[in-house]
């Protein structure tokens, strides 16, 4: 997805975990996709206070609507998208010659490295239901060349009721076969009404989880507490699905706090867990993200991440003059003009504030 955006303000992002595990829920904000009769999406990250998860530094939740998905070709650097859809198909076409439509299940990841531009078009009007995700790259290879990968199938942990599919990185013994360029997992966990299930994490990653469909428990969540998402016109996509209202948390068994997960906030998990335990209340569908807390300080704008104003500012000018960003064949439309830098130059600042 693009940011469409006309003014969109940068985003400097750098990463620091809690030492320790929390449970906090950030709220999105509302955006929509192509003006005011455009298809809504619901953006949790960047957030106000908590702009990454790892490398993963950007998140837009949509539907589920009927809508035309239609995303002119826009340009990349810097990171990694990554398209999962719960209901629907999008029609992906890039720079590097690629078409790929992507389904429910299965993995579409466009490395951008340097320089990339693509296309995301629905085929019609269509129930459309999913989540688009952005991956910061690392400084020593976010110049790599760009790539894109379809991944029809991939591996699953547990069974009939409670099924976890592994969408990036290692989880449970079970690796993706997608490339990444920092240590994270994404994963999708699928529970049938009343299903249980324990999932082992690594202590050393910081985790989220957002609900895509139902309602789930989540044990030993010790505080939840609600932060709102960046205002103003960040880096990023555009749509908006209402966040889920009835999201909390419930006293436990033991006598502690579980949160309610359903669609619409992200629940921040922070660090040094090592396993998840969650319950069903009603048939339900969640990501999992998590990674080694991000270092690097980076800034975002519209669909740049780089380091610094001048270097931002540069691929604006590529975008607009250049060849760089090479050329969507397929596309029946022109491509989307860059919107105007801000006047005040973007420097990186702390992820928290």
């Amino acid at each position: 997805m693009s940011n469409l955006e006309q003014d969109p303000l940068e985003t400097v992002c750098v990463g620091t975990a809690p030492d320790g595990p929390v449970a906090e829920f950030l709220t999105g904000r509302d955006v929509v996709l192509g003006g005011p009769r455009g298809m809504k999406v619901t953006r949790t990250l960047p957030n106000r206070d908590r702009r990454m998860v790892g490398a993963w530094c950007f998140i837009d939740y949509y539907g589920p609507e009927t809508a035309v998905m239609r995303l002119p070709p826009h340009p990349h650097t810097g990171l990694q998208t990554v398209s999962w859809l719960v209901q629907g198909e999008i029609l992906h076409r890039d720079s590097v010659g690629s078409e790929q439509l992507v389904k429910p299940g299965q993995l579409n990841l466009m490395t951008a490295g340097r320089a990339i531009s693509h296309s995301e078009e629905s085929p019609g009007e269509t129930v459309l239901h999913g989540v688009q995700l952005w991956i910061a790259l690392p400084d020593s290879q976010r110049k790599v060349a760009p790539h894109f990968e379809h991944h029809q199938a991939l591996p699953e942990l547990g069974g009939a009721g409670a099924s976890v599919t592994v969408i990036l990185g290692e989880l449970g013994g079970a690796t993706s076969p997608a490339q990444t360029y920092t240590p994270l997992v994404g994963a999708e966990i699928n529970l049938d009404g009343g299903a249980e299930i324990t999932i082992p994490l690594r202590p050393d990653f910081e985790h989220a989880l957002l609900g895509l469909t139902g309602a789930v428990e989540v044990a030993e969540t010790e505080t939840a507490q609600e932060t709102e998402a960046e205002t103003g016109t960040e880096a990023g996509s555009e749509a908006g699905s209402e966040a889920g209202t009835e999201a909390g948390t419930e006293t436990g068994t033991d006598g502690g706090e579980d949160a309610v997960l359903e669609p619409g906030p992200l629940l921040y998990l922070g660090s040094g867990r090592d396993h998840l335990s969650l319950r069903a209340r009603r048939p339900a569908r969640l990501l999992l993200i998590g990674g080694e807390p991000f270092e690097e300080e980076i800034i975002m704008w519209w669909n740049f991440v780089g380091r610094t104003h001048e270097e931002i500012a540069g691929y604006r000018e590529e975008w607009t003059t250049g060849t760089a960003f090479g050329t969507v064949d397929g596309f029946d439309g022109a491509a989307l003009p860059a919107p105007t830098l801000p006047v005040t130059p973007m420097r990186p600042r702390g992820r928290r504030r």
